[in-house]
């Protein structure tokens, strides 16, 4: 009799230990952190690209490309991917720029929506690659951003200040 109740106390407790292995309740969450990988994108970046712009220029509005490609040196390609901690959600921007044999920027693709004047609540389609229209300027007329060609920096004052 007394071995016949070891072996049931055994068996119950395998059983409870292995029970015990198979689902923890969930008292305290872990905290996720939201991922943020690549380069942002804004709309605001996205309206001052025009037709002509170098590759500099460019490089200085949108920062630098996370893809340069060796074997397609005139394409650059601006993603942007947040992994959302809490609710498990991705989210990804695509952006690539062609630019033509001078450097010059001659199109731009992507998900990333041109400004327009009148703004529509318009559903967006399931695939938002696009072309988008940098406006109607060639790119012989583009006026290319100001520089300042009067202003002297800290260093260029001083060097006027002593004689050089």
């Amino acid at each position: 009799m007394n071995l016949n109740c070891f072996r049931i106390f055994a068996l119950a407790l395998a059983c409870s230990a292995l029970g015990a292995c198979t689902r923890v309740p969930r008292i305290v969450n872990e905290y996720k952190i939201d991922v943020q990988q690549g380069n942002v994108v804004t709309q605001e970046m996205v309206s001052q690209l025009r037709p002509g712009l170098s590759k500099d220029q460019v490089r200085f509005i949108l920062g630098t490309p996370l893809l340069m490609d060796i074997f397609h040196a005139n394409r650059w390609d601006y993603i942007y991917r947040l992994h959302k901690g809490s609710t498990g959600e991705t989210e990804e921007q695509k952006l690539t720029l062609f630019f033509d044999g001078e450097g010059r920027l001659a199109r731009v693709t992507g998900d990333v929506v041109a400004a327009t004047e009148e703004k529509t609540d318009a559903a967006v389609p399931a695939n938002r690659m696009q072309e988008l229209d940098l406006g109607s300027v060639d790119p012989d007329t583009a006026a290319p951003p100001p520089e300042h060609e009067g202003e002297r920096g800290f260093f260029g004052r001083m060097f006027e200040k002593i004689g050089f």
